[in-house]
């Protein structure tokens, strides 16, 4: 078992260095913030992703998972090092590469041995050669190779997938960096793609960019279905058959949000101008992302669904379910939207309420889907959360003032809504039930 180091305690940091210690490595995890480091050494973390507290308790009473702001105590003697800060969008979609300059830095100034750093963080192709020059160039005077290991973890399904992944990529240019990186992982038993630097970085921004372009497509068919009559389920069925396509993100919606696909996405089509080629395909992705977003209210504007004044409550804050996550959540323009026009608004979410008091701190939230559409004379679903999906129309028309939805990700069935009395729009569905049959 080795001795790893990670920087940052976000997202990607956090799940690496649990579940490593999980298979028996000894972590030790750095962040700079005195209160985030106090709360994970107390069990508890500062993220919502089912299953990490349990795990993050078990591995710091089994003394294989510690936290500290210390740099030294963070990368002395230790074999690996891992990069897990974030990359947040910067200006005209670039990756922002401060944090990992910064940590790249530090590193230089603490190690006490030779080590590989393995870059976990989303970065743009050549970032881990500006590491490996960075840690030279600030006076090392021991061995370093940078590895890149992009992250593949789903959050909601985060530790499912750290265990269960399709693959696990490890990119180098050294070949016993590589190996080292490849004998960490050896306990998860998942396959193991080495391949080059460059390849490997570029290989997460391909990655979460084709799934993007999915969404955006099958979207685009949504827009086609409710203009022909078509019913986007049916067509996302049929299409999803063909093992070439597949069924997996073929589900119509009000585009994606989250800290991946759009970041990862624009980041990509930055990258790829600023190497003097213009990603149309990926431009036309974002654009169509960007429209879908506004979808429910051009419905609910069609409707006149909204006046000054209407209670309208929105369903879902986060965007996705399983996560506090609201970073690009469609909610954000849906609520804007609302309060522009003069809505009385009450939102709902299980999870991520105090995420989005963040963004709206004025906003009126509850933690109750009844009190969140009693009285309410139209509802807004933005994520299909099960509290939400297990729903029957009779509860809508037993709480609502006027039970009109727009189901923004097509929860419910249409014909079972209308004849339960609810007004209900949806996604590509132009108000038809979809049931379709197979024969052999």
């Amino acid at each position: 078992m080795m001795n790893i180091g990670i920087a940052g305690t976000g997202y990607v940091g956090l799940v690496t260095g649990v579940c490593l210690a999980e298979v028996g490595h000894h972590v030790t995890c750095l962040d700079v913030s005195q209160e985030k480091i106090d709360m994970l050494k107390g069990g508890h973390s500062p993220i919502f992703e089912p299953g990490l507290d349990d795990m993050l308790q078990k591995n710091i009473r089994e003394e294989r998972l510690h936290f500290t702001t210390d740099r030294s105590e963070a990368y002395e003697n230790k074999e690996l090092i891992f990069i897990a800060v974030g990359t947040p969008e910067g200006e005209n979609g670039k990756a922002d590469l401060s944090y990992v300059k910064t940590a790249a830095r530090e590193i230089a100034a603490s190690i006490t041995n030779d080590v590989v750093i393995v870059t976990k963080s989303t970065v743009p192709v050549g970032t881990n050669e500006m590491v490996e020059d960075t840690v030279k160039a600030h006076g090392s005077a021991y061995q370093v190779h940078a590895v890149s290991n992009p992250e593949f973890l789903r959050e909601g399904n985060a530790i499912h997938d750290a265990f269960h992944g399709d693959r696990i990529v490890i990119g180098g240019n050294h070949q016993p960096a590589v190996e080292k990186v490849a004998e960490l992982y050896a306990p998860f038993d998942i396959p193991i793609v080495r391949t080059d630097t460059k390849s490997a970085e570029l290989i997460k921004y391909a990655s979460n960019a084709f799934l993007a372009t999915k969404i955006s497509f099958i979207n685009e068919i949504a827009n086609i279905c409710e203009i022909t009559g078509a019913n986007v389920e049916a067509v996302a069925q049929g299409m999803g058959l063909d093992k070439r396509i597949g069924t997996q993100f073929l589900k119509a919606g009000i585009g994606f949000g989250g800290s991946c696909f759009p970041k990862d996405t624009k980041a990509l089509t930055s990258m790829s101008a600023e190497a003097g080629y213009e990603f149309r395909m990926l431009n036309a992705v974002l654009e169509v992302n960007e429209l879908q977003h506004n979808k429910l209210m051009e419905k609910a504007n069609e409707y006149s669904a909204i006046e000054k004044g209407t209670k309208a409550a929105v369903l879902g804050l986060a965007f996705k379910p399983n996560t506090d996550d609201t970073r690009d959540t469609p909610a954000i323009r849906i609520i804007e939207e609302l309060q522009r026009q003069g809505a009385d608004i009450v939102a709902y979410d299980p999870i991520a309420t105090d995420k989005m008091k963040e963004v709206f701190p004025d906003l009126t939230y509850t933690n109750s889907l009844e009190e969140a559409v009693n009285g309410a004379e139209t509802a807004f679903i933005i994520t299909d959360w099960a509290q939400i999906k297990e729903q029957t129309p009779a509860f809508f028309t037993k709480h609502m003032k006027r039970p009109l939805i727009f189901d923004g990700r097509n929860c419910f069935d249409p014909g079972e809504m209308v004849s339960g009395g609810v007004h209900y729009h949806s996604i590509g569905r132009s108000g038809n039930s979809f049931r379709m049959t197979m024969s052999t």
